[in-house]
């Protein structure tokens, strides 16, 4: 099948990783991303106005997205494709970048290393806040540095190994699909009264699209920690198995307790928000320090990229059998 249309493209995953590490995530009025959450909170508005605020009104808005920001798209690419294969190579390409995130988030995450490295809690505070949804005024620099690695595991599944493998398996609809179902659980699907209903398509479908994903992180992460002498495969592999199940989501501990056991450092402890002490339970081996140094985050830097690497390896395996 001609690469320059919807099916999944190794040489056009490349180009797009490629992109994605050089230039980042372009901060454009316009984003494609941005522009699905202008068109989710509007869509919002009018199913509550019509009174669709509970379960069917957040089933709709998944159709709803799904056609916009799935469906309008891919069959722009493959109108693209069919007039001249160069435009629809361009569209395709730029399509995969704009859904990865891994550039952006080691920026990030690298921001909260480097005020932490000199003591700069109120600069840690605001980088992290980029990051999180928690209480910044009650962290401390370990609290941020200890948030930044957790970011760093849990978006390593989120916004780049769910999107490689949703592209891989269902071509470019099928990781648009997955994008829109990430951004409604990032923006609805939240347990409050307002979105408990509402936003519980979003969560179920994101929950689902990240299941096989953020079990394969837990591999992937531990094989990632092999050439390193500072980090333990067999202690993140031991902990992802062990404490996964701590936190509330059915996914994100995988790679957040893999991590924690291949630096062995336990992770998270009290997180308040909107003045309330959400959770004081910690992921890791009990014997273990607790997290928190500008050294914790490079380490895990190395681990997340590395994994990142391998995924690579594995998508042009895959494209070469």
């Amino acid at each position: 099948m001609d690469i320059g249309g919807l099916a999944p493209s190794v040489p056009l995953l490349l180009a797009a990783i490629l992109l994605d590490a050089i230039c980042g995530d372009p901060d454009v009025p316009l984003h494609p991303v941005r522009l699905l959450g202008r068109v989710l909170a509007a869509s919002e508005k009018l199913l509550r106005n019509v009174g669709a605020d509970g379960y069917a009104g957040g089933c709709a808005l998944f159709a709803i997205l799904a056609v916009i920001a799935a469906g309008i798209p891919s069959v722009l690419v493959g109108i693209a494709s069919g007039v001249s294969p160069v435009a629809g190579y361009v569209g395709h390409v730029l399509l995969v970048y704009l859904c990865l995130a891994f550039r952006d988030l080691i920026d990030h995450v690298r921001r909260v290393e480097h005020a932490a490295a000199r003591d700069d809690l109120p600069a840690a505070r605001r980088a992290i806040a980029n990051l999180v949804g928690r209480d910044t005024e009650k962290m401390d620099l370990a609290a941020c540095c200890r948030a930044a690695i957790e970011s760093l595991a849990e978006n390593f599944v989120d916004g780049f190994l769910s999107v490689v493998f949703w592209y891989l398996l269902l071509g470019l609809p099928g990781m648009l699909l997955f994008k829109v179902v990430s951004t409604m659980d990032s923006m609805v699907g939240y347990r409050t009264p307002r979105y408990v209903r509402f936003g519980w398509c979003g969560a179920r479908l994101d929950d689902l699209m990240n299941y096989v994903p953020a079990r394969i992180a837990w591999l992937i992460l531990g094989l990632a920690a092999l050439p390193f002498r500072d980090l333990s495969a067999l202690d993140g592999w031991k902990a992802g198995l062990r404490f996964h199940g701590v936190l509330p989501s059915p996914n994100s501990g995988w790679s957040e307790a893999t991590l924690a056991g291949i630096l062995r450092r336990r992770l998270v402890g009290p997180i308040w928000v909107g003045g309330s002490l959400v959770t004081d339970a910690w992921i890791g081996a009990p014997a273990d320090p607790e997290g928190g140094s500008p050294g914790d985050i490079r380490r895990a830097f190395r681990a997340v990229i590395a994994a990142a690497a391998i995924v690579i390896l594995l998508s042009v395996a895959l494209g070469l059998a």
